[in-house]
């Protein structure tokens, strides 16, 4: 069962998600089990008409891929030979930053979820999820949020338009806005002090307004509560 983040709630978001125009949407499936990307390549199918799938057997494959071209989206699994866990996740953050990166694990401890995402990871989708699951969560992602499973959202966290919080979020000023973006993205306080063209200072300023807001103590519970809320990223 899908809870705040489920398929029903973003329907209407995700209904155009680049296959308009016969856009070429590029994805990068980076697993060890070639049945399981025989798999994936087949289930990815559903998420546009036209869909470039691109397979690794390994880490360093994927890296040197990632490195030569642009991807739409990367699809990793964290246990491989040659990677070890997060270390991996890391490595495609350094290599294409721009490319959302979704975790796809057979493990999916609260621990290793809230790790992937602190680490920039925007998705967590463990190998358990029903095809319907997988779908509805890539789309999310591509439309520009973060998939939580519920196994760490919990299922009394069930998505409400009428919530105190999601009313609280609107109370967000554009700019604030576009920090808890930049943060849920895994983007440091000086990068998205850079990119947002204000001091680092200022950075902390809306993100300490955005922590009371939510509720949360650090980066990571901000990011988790925002993808409770569905924040968007675009």
């Amino acid at each position: 069962m899908i809870t705040a983040l489920d398929c029903a709630r973003h329907e209407s978001l995700v209904k155009s998600i680049r296959t308009d125009g016969g856009i070429l949407m590029k994805i990068l499936i980076v697993d060890d089990h070639a049945l399981f990307r025989v798999g994936m390549k087949f289930l990815l199918q559903e998420l546009s008409e036209e869909v470039d799938l691109t397979e690794a057997a390994n880490c360093t494959a994927a890296i040197e891929l990632a490195s030569q071209s642009e991807y739409d989206l990367v699809l990793l699994d964290l246990k491989m030979p040659g990677s070890s866990g997060i270390e991996a996740l890391q490595m495609f953050r350094d290599v294409c930053a721009a490319t959302p990166v979704v975790v796809l694990s057979g493990e999916d401890t609260p621990t290793l979820v809230r790790a992937s995402i602190e680490c920039g990871a925007m998705g967590f989708i463990p190998k358990t999820s029903s095809h319907e699951i997988l779908i509805q969560a890539l789309k999310l992602v591509l439309y520009g949020g973060v998939y939580l499973p519920p196994t760490v959202l919990g299922e009394d966290n069930q998505y409400s338009p009428q919530s105190d919080s999601l009313q609280k979020l609107s109370g967000l000023t554009a700019r604030q806005l576009e920090v808890l973006r930049e943060l849920i993205q895994g983007k440091p306080n000086k990068v998205i002090a850079k990119n947002l063209n204000m001091s680092e200072h200022t950075v902390k300023a809306h993100l300490s307004s955005v922590f009371e807001l939510l509720g949360a103590h650090n980066r990571t519970e901000a990011v988790y509560k925002a993808a409770k809320l569905g924040v968007p990223l675009i």
